[in-house]
């Protein structure tokens, strides 16, 4: 038996040899901890979100439509309502914090000063109260030549525009043409004031060919078109390889029953048939970079029906809709520069929208209005929020 005896060996007291756990015990814990956990709420951004969503989940209150877009009580006539339509196409440049470097800033102006000074006759019409009093003030001006009407086609079916005659000789004047050709052009204008086309016996196959290349003149065909060849006698009996008689007459399958590789020129595309018919017919007023411009407007028309297309009922009031054109750009209150100060969100730089980026800095005003006179919106009167916007 050993003499070395102590009361440590005969205590019951022990010692774990694992460190204690962390964890707790749910009968040592607090209260609360018997209470079922949840996940924590996500709160969205408040502003994004009353953005999109309609006012009161209902329609706006709709007390009239209104006659004239117009603010400017001084607009009486249809000069005056040019010239506001085109200062007012474009929003002015952000001085500071525009999100655009120099390289971008020199592409959105000179694409800008590009354009031709066009304005669309539905657009002067929505600017002004009566519509047929427009169409007699416009007939009436472009007799007198003080006014010039140009027919557009083709992308977006635009139809007629309208330019100053200053602004249109001035734009003759600035061409690549020579002086020679640039006065006697002027002149023909100046004694044809409301013809649509030009007569080729007016210049020669050259000097025509000289205002075409500079965009001043089209090809006018008429009614000719491509099917013309196929379907008139006359010209499929021709003998071409376009031709019935030629066609039916080929192997099946060989580049000649499809009308050879030349079919498309041959039958007047890629301008073809403008160049089989330069000797006669009548050449179509037209105006240079015409393409841009219809390019642009039909894109932006498109873009403000698909904004007001995220409401509900696709209306929502003029202010709200004027938010969302613009992007939710910065602004230059105190407000907003409280907040930049401390560092919060408060928009984002004008060159990251949409509106400076593709529409190149259109102005909401100038796209609405557009917009009403092509029948694509109307705008209507609700006396609590404001005048409101309507997709039709």
């Amino acid at each position: 038996m050993s003499f070395k005896f102590t009361a440590a060996h005969s205590s019951r007291i022990k010692k774990s040899s694992k460190p204690p756990s962390l964890k707790r015990n749910s009968s040592s814990s607090s209260p609360f901890s018997t209470f079922p956990r949840r996940k924590p709420l996500q709160r969205a951004n408040t502003a994004l979100q009353d953005e999109d969503e309609d006012l009161f989940n209902d329609r706006l209150d709709d007390v009239g439509l209104v006659k004239a877009l117009a603010t400017d009580l001084t607009l009486r006539d249809v000069a005056q309502a040019i010239k506001y339509i085109r200062g007012q196409m474009w929003s002015p440049m952000p001085e500071e914090r525009a999100g655009m470097n120099s390289s971008r800033v020199a592409e959105v102006l000179n694409f800008r000063i590009g354009l031709p000074p066009i304005v669309v006759v539905s657009h002067v019409q929505a600017m002004l109260n009566s519509p047929t009093a427009v169409e007699r003030e416009i007939a009436e001006l472009v007799k007198g030549g003080a006014v010039r009407k140009v027919v557009v086609g083709g992308r977006g079916s635009i139809g007629e525009v309208l330019i100053l005659g200053s602004d249109l000789d001035e734009m003759v004047k600035r061409s690549g043409l020579e002086s020679g050709l640039k006065d006697k052009f002027i002149k023909v204008l100046h004694e044809n004031p409301s013809a649509l086309k030009i007569p080729r016996s007016s210049f020669e196959a050259e000097e025509s060919k000289a205002i075409m290349h500079a965009g001043f003149l089209t090809s006018a065909t008429g009614s000719w078109t491509t099917t013309d060849v196929f379907s008139r006698p006359g010209d499929g009996s021709r003998g071409t390889m376009t031709s019935i008689d030629s066609i039916s007459r080929a192997a099946s399958g060989s580049m000649a029953a499809v009308g050879g590789e030349g079919a498309v020129h041959n039958s007047g595309g890629s301008g073809g048939g403008a160049r089989s018919m330069l000797g006669n017919g009548d050449c179509s007023l037209a105006l240079p970079s015409t393409g841009p411009f219809l390019k642009l407007v039909t894109s932006a028309r498109a873009h403000l029906v698909s904004l007001l297309g995220k409401s509900r009922f696709k209306e929502c009031p003029e202010s709200m809709l004027r938010q969302r054109w613009d992007g939710g750009i910065a602004g230059d209150d105190a407000q907003s520069s409280a907040r930049r100060n401390r560092g919060e969100f408060s928009g984002v730089l004008p060159g990251r929208t949409r509106k400076w980026k593709q529409f190149y800095g259109m102005s909401f005003e100038w796209i609405l209005g557009d917009c009403v006179g092509a029948g694509l919106l109307e705008v209507f009167d609700t006396r609590s929020v404001g005048r409101g916007v309507r997709a039709l």
